[in-house]
């Protein structure tokens, strides 16, 4: 069998989370998949921005509670050192209304705490071995997460969380595309991709279901000055 990175290199974790019991049950989950290691263990985000520098671990896994301006901080002086780790948001809001600002921040990954091993290991494996560094998830909603038994494959990138919320506000491709400043076959394609992920087949189904998972809200689609990042 040929040798790939992803075969060969072995993933270096440090995790940051107050509750103990958690971390340690993560940190025994990681240690039973091959090639991902943990390194370290700490309660805060501010006890890991002192570990990062010595360690130099791939992936860092933080949780984030409300406020996030402290976790904002922490993530842009992760993402500033010279050797700088992948950052995996961990939290317990399923508002996808923070996501845009922790991922222009340079998060590689947003789950929520009720996403399974399989989606967090994904996460950490994506965001070491994408080339391009934009092989961003988002942890959806619970009801859907349940639904999903391949990985990563019903997980949605920013972007196409982003297409979704205006194409829910009527919003035609034409229009997304000179909104976002991309081709308008990059809208097209990307909204086929959120339809196959969510098992819809139209805009409607899709903002319904979005809806009705509390993926997005009536505020989001309805206030056109509020964009997907603001809560």
């Amino acid at each position: 069998m040929d040798q790939t990175p992803e075969t060969t290199k072995q993933i270096s974790v440090l995790l940051a989370d107050d509750h103990t019991m958690f971390r340690q049950g993560l940190a025994g989950i990681l240690a039973s998949y091959r090639g991902v290691k943990v390194v370290g263990e700490v309660p805060n985000d501010e006890e890991a921005l002192r570990l990062v520098g010595k360690l130099e671990p791939d992936v860092v896994i933080m949780q984030v509670q409300m406020p996030f301006e402290r976790a904002k901080e922490s993530l842009v002086r992760m993402r500033a050192l010279p050797h700088p780790p992948k950052v995996i948001v961990v939290t317990m809001f399923e508002e996808p209304g923070y996501v845009r600002a922790l991922m222009e921040l340079g998060a590689s990954a947003y789950l929520v705490k009720t996403s399974s091993a399989e989606h967090l290991v994904a996460a950490v494996r994506a965001a070491v071995f994408d080339p391009l560094g934009n092989n961003v998830v988002v942890g959806m909603p619970t009801a859907m997460l349940e639904e999903s038994r391949d990985g990563v494959e019903r997980v949605l990138s920013a972007r196409e969380l982003e297409i979704l919320l205006l194409a829910a506000r009527g919003l035609s491709n034409h229009q997304i595309a000179s909104l976002l400043q991309l081709a308008e076959a990059t809208v097209k394609r990307h909204l086929a991709n959120v339809y196959a992920k969510m098992g819809v087949s139209s805009r409607s189904e899709a903002a319904r279901k979005a809806l009705q998972e509390e993926w997005i809200t009536i505020e989001q689609i309805t206030d056109e000055h509020s964009p997907l990042g603001e809560g």
